[in-house]
């Protein structure tokens, strides 16, 4: 953001003036002939780290003011080291100005290029609806703190002849180019959930898909799910954390695959395809799916975050209650903006 913006009371803001009434401070108390003046500079020079050019040619002119003041006072003011200083003065102070200015202006570029990404990202992430067929579904979507680059975090749930399937994944890297492989990701599985007859089948349409996008090591981990009529869940667990089921009055299980497999994006690095399994999920039944973000946010001790520990406590019966219930105790926890993006989908069915 360009510096208008900026606490008029920060110590950047302040430094520069602190800086030369402490100059004008210890000539006066050093009397003639010390030859504090050229310290002056500082003034100008801090002030084009936070100011702005305004701001910065302010400053100078105030500092060539207290020089003139000073050699006054010293009695110097016609010598040839006073003018050297003024010159001096002139000198930092346009190029304090120069510097403020192409540091807005890069500041600026860099504000509509984050504000880009963003909008794009929110674009692809739809709102989810409350229900989708007999699923309730909520999702929250944690921004990372301001300096972070924009990342690729992706998830969509689609009703489909064959039940309702889910899909939460992380694209590798930040910035535009993994917003722009997220939209790839997701539009190939809105288009195969529907076509497919299995998650497999949908996993490879996205394959095809990242193959001709990505190059060298690039890849998306994701968990891919099918909700069943008949109280089943089948999951297909490409490299992500694994989701978490939690069931009334037991602790969180993780949903772990029995065979590891690699992102999407990676399979030609095994011989086999990835297999998928299938879970109970009664009438009841939680699921949650995250993104690394939540079980990679620490604390202020270095540790990450529980979630499996505090995942069956914190769980609402209501969808929406249970996820702001979750993030307020994720973000209480790490006492601080979070690294990286973290999203967080929750499935559930109601009793009958």
């Amino acid at each position: 953001m360009g510096s208008g913006k900026r606490d008029v009371w920060s110590p950047l803001t302040i430094l520069p003036f602190a800086m030369m009434a402490v100059v004008a401070i210890g000539d006066v108390l050093a009397g003639p002939g010390t030859g504090y003046l050229p310290l002056l500079a500082l003034g100008p020079a801090f002030a084009s780290l936070a100011g702005g050019v305004a701001r910065t040619a302010a400053v100078g002119v105030l500092a060539l003011a207290l020089c003139a003041g000073l050699a006054r006072f010293n009695h110097i003011l016609s010598s040839r080291n006073s003018t050297l200083t003024f010159i001096s003065l002139i000198g930092v102070t346009a190029a304090g100005m120069l510097a403020s200015f192409y540091r807005e202006r890069d500041e600026r570029e860099l504000a509509d290029v984050r504000t880009i990404a963003e909008v794009a990202q929110r674009v692809l992430l739809r709102p989810m609806p409350r229900r989708v067929g007999p699923i309730r579904a909520a999702v929250r979507y944690i921004s990372a703190a301001a300096g972070a680059r924009i990342g690729g975090d992706l998830y969509e749930v689609v009703m489909t002849p064959r039940g309702v399937r889910v899909i939460v994944g992380d694209v590798q890297g930040k910035g535009l180019d993994a917003v722009e492989t997220a939209a790839a990701v997701l539009g190939a599985f809105r288009e195969a959930a529907y076509d497919e007859p299995g998650l497999p089948g949908v996993a490879d349409r996205i394959e095809r898909t990242l193959a001709r996008r990505l190059t060298g090591e690039q890849f998306v981990t994701a968990v891919l799910a099918e909700l069943h009529p008949d109280d089943r869940v089948t999951l297909l667990n490409r490299g992500h954390p694994p989701p978490l089921l939690v069931r009334a009055g037991r602790a969180a299980e993780p949903l772990d695959p029995p065979e590891a497999a690699p992102p999407l994006g990676l399979s030609g690095l095994v011989d086999e395809p990835a297999c998928t399994f299938s879970v109970g999920f009664a009438p009841g039944d939680q699921m949650l799916l995250y993104t690394d973000g939540v079980v990679e946010a620490r604390n202020g001790k270095g540790d990450f975050y529980p979630l499996t520990e505090r995942a069956a406590s914190l769980l609402d019966a209501d969808p929406e209650t249970a996820l702001d219930t979750l993030q307020a105790d994720l973000l209480r926890y790490v006492g601080a903006p979070l690294d990286d993006d973290a999203a967080m989908l929750l499935l559930t069915t109601e009793r009958a």
